[in-house]
C-alpha cells in the first residue's frame, strides 16, 4: 500500500536532516494518513478511504465527500476515487433530471 492520499495525491517527500555541525543525511517526510469512512449522499453508501488529515479538513470545508469529488481534479485522485467520482456525477445527473 503506497503512502499517498487517495483524494489529494499528497505523498512522501524527501529532504535532509541537518545537524548542528551542518551534517546532512537523507530523510523522509511522511503524510499524516488516516483510515476514514466517509458517507456519500448521492449514492447513499459509505466508503473507506486512506486520506491525509488536511484532505479530511478540505472535505469537511467543502460540504462532504460528494462536493469535494465533484470539484476535484481527476489527475490527483486515485483510481478508486475516480470511479467513485464518476458514480457520484452520474447519480447527481439522474437526480437533477428527475
Amino acid at each position: 500500500m503506497s503512502r499517498t492520499c487517495e483524494l489529494t495525491g499528497k505523498g512522501v517527500q524527501s529532504g535532509n536532516n541537518v545537524s548542528h555541525a551542518n551534517n546532512k543525511t537523507r530523510r523522509k517526510f511522511l503524510p499524516n494518513l488516516c483510515q476514514v469512512t466517509l458517507m456519500s449522499e448521492a449514492t447513499g453508501q459509505s466508503y473507506r478511504l486512506r486520506i491525509s488529515a488536511a484532505a479530511l479538513r478540505s472535505v469537511e470545508h467543502r460540504g462532504g465527500l460528494d462536493a469535494f469529488l465533484i470539484k476535484a481534479d481527476e489527475k490527483t485522485l486515485s483510481t478508486r476515487a475516480r470511479l467513485l467520482r464518476r458514480e457520484i456525477v452520474k447519480k447527481t445527473a439522474e437526480q437533477a433530471a428527475a
